[in-house]
């Protein structure tokens, strides 16, 4: 591919992007001090569309026993995720990040300022929609949750592995659809074993809330600092 764009001009989309990451990463930093002295146990939410991460948080903010939980959460367009949260019980901040495909640190940092987080030890980042994009943007969190639904099939990590090589936490969702859509269990924690042996892996239901017991446990021991 040439270096050079039609104009003649030498191409500085490498270094543009370089430059991008290093500035993010610096306000990541800023974001990870400021969380840590909150005394908040953060995670970065990241999946495709449609496959249940405000339904997730909705589900969390519902049963999490601890104080408040508080959520920024990041959408192209509309705060309809930020409303169904503030009336699941979440202290939410809506992101409309217009044509940009992911959360960046300094958006999180500047959501974080009106956030009340007296009593909170949980903050959750719903990212934005895409499998993509936000993988290299850390925003300062803990851990980081890749979510993936049943109705996705099983092969979402091997088509895109950096986002789940990326997650501390992979959570299949919406099995009580599984053998509705013939999806293969044992084929999909292959999968993720492969790509992503690091994870921890929860099966779960947001809509009915069966299996939200282990992860609530899981989070409830992260926020200590205690391993389980």
């Amino acid at each position: 591919m040439c270096s050079h764009c039609s104009c003649g001009q030498p191409s500085r989309t490498l270094q543009l992007r370089h430059n991008l990451l290093e500035r993010n990463d610096s306000n990541a930093e800023l974001n990870r001090e400021r969380f840590a002295a909150a005394g908040l146990l953060v995670l970065n939410v990241l999946s495709g569309p449609g496959a249940g991460k405000t339904a997730l948080l909705e589900r969390l903010a519902r049963q999490w026993i601890h104080g408040p939980v508080g959520v920024i959460v990041g959408d192209l367009a509309t705060d309809n995720d930020a409303r169904r949260l503030r009336a699941a019980g979440a202290r939410a901040i809506q992101i409309q990040t217009g044509d940009l495909c992911h959360l960046e640190a300094s958006l999180v940092n500047r959501a974080f300022d009106q956030l009340d987080t007296g009593g909170m030890e949980l903050l959750l980042i719903e990212n934005v929609g895409n499998l993509v994009c936000p993988t290299a943007f850390d925003l300062g969190e803990r851990q980081r949750l890749a979510l993936l639904s049943v109705t996705e099939g099983e092969d979402k990590p091997l088509k895109y592995p950096a986002l789940f090589q990326s997650a501390d936490v992979v959570v299949i969702n919406k099995v009580d659809l599984a053998e509705a859509v013939g999806f293969d269990r044992s084929q999909a924690l292959a999968n993720i074993a492969g790509v992503a042996p690091q994870a921890r892996i929860f099966e779960l239901s947001a809509r009915t809330g069966a299996g939200m017991e282990p992860l609530l446990h899981w989070l409830s021991h992260q926020r200590q600092g205690a391993p389980v």
